[in-house]
């Protein structure tokens, strides 16, 4: 398969569903101008991180990739599972990639991501540290092959003062922010330059309870995904975008083969040019 980039960014804000929209992002708004962007993408069920990260990562549904909260929190996520995730199908294709993990929420890095794939690990207690921690990462790398970045902020606001509120559109804002500092720092390195960067939530919230998520309810359940970079397009097909499917996406972006246990496929028409 053909490389279309050199590099992909995936970026997750932690609870934000389909609701950035309500909010002023400007500095998402200019990261994804001239690429594509939908707010009716569809998580999984239960609509809680552990399951819904863990498709993200693992390109399948929880009752294959089995991660919960509690596993992730626990256990690392088993190296020889067939449903590797696309860290780990990058770094078996090339060992001497670099790929990096920043994340506020710990269970990430510890339990969903298997154990030695990624180069740079980061945890941190406050998305505010994210932004050092990747300025820091990008010192001491020149390029990278993969960056995974989760802001937990939003999804907070959404338990303390309600999904949708003020407060949590406010917190939306705040974070992109730091989404527009991060990616200041990765364009003063030409790491933007020639790169994929894929934007999505994990779940949303305020369906059955206006302070929680986890049912299946739309409010839950539908979240926004977007992505621009070389060779993208608006998909052709007309079923929603899933969370599984951003691995596939990862995958084809970076001409590698899709494991055929990933029930995540490339929507139709992302890429202006998907194969040789």
């Amino acid at each position: 398969m053909k490389e279309l980039t050199k590099r992909v960014i995936v970026i997750g804000l932690d609870g934000a569903g389909n609701m950035i929209d309500q909010a002023r992002t400007p500095n998402i708004d200019q990261a994804l101008d001239g690429g594509f962007i939908t707010y009716a993408a569809q998580t999984v069920i239960p609509t809680i991180s552990g399951e819904c990260w863990g498709s993200m990562f693992h390109g399948v549904k929880p009752e294959l990739h089995g991660l919960t909260n509690e596993r992730a929190e626990k256990s690392k996520y088993p190296a020889d599972s067939p449903y590797p995730s696309f860290m780990r199908l990058v770094k078996e294709a090339d060992p001497s990639a670099v790929i990096a993990s920043f994340s506020a929420w710990k269970p990430i890095n510890d339990g969903i991501i298997e154990e030695g794939v990624a180069t740079y690990i980061a945890n941190v207690h406050a998305d505010k540290h994210l932004v050092r921690e990747v300025a820091d990462f990008a010192e001491m790398h020149s390029d990278f092959k993969v960056m995974f970045i989760q802001f937990d902020g939003i999804d907070g606001a959404g338990h303390n003062f309600g999904y949708g509120s003020p407060l949590y559109l406010e917190v939306i804002e705040e974070t992109d922010e730091l989404v527009g500092n991060i990616l200041d720092l990765l364009r003063n390195k030409d790491l933007l330059e020639e790169s994929l960067i894929i934007f999505l939530a994990d779940h949303g919230g305020g369906g059955e309870d206006p302070m929680n998520h986890g049912s299946d309810h739309p409010k839950d359940v539908t979240i926004f995904w977007g992505c621009a970079g070389p060779n993208v397009s608006t998909p052709t097909e007309a079923r929603p975008i899933r969370i599984e499917d951003t691995a596939a996406v990862v995958a084809e972006a970076l001409g590698l083969e899709a494991p055929n246990t990933w029930s995540g496929q490339v929507p139709a028409g992302l890429f202006k040019e998907a194969v040789e």
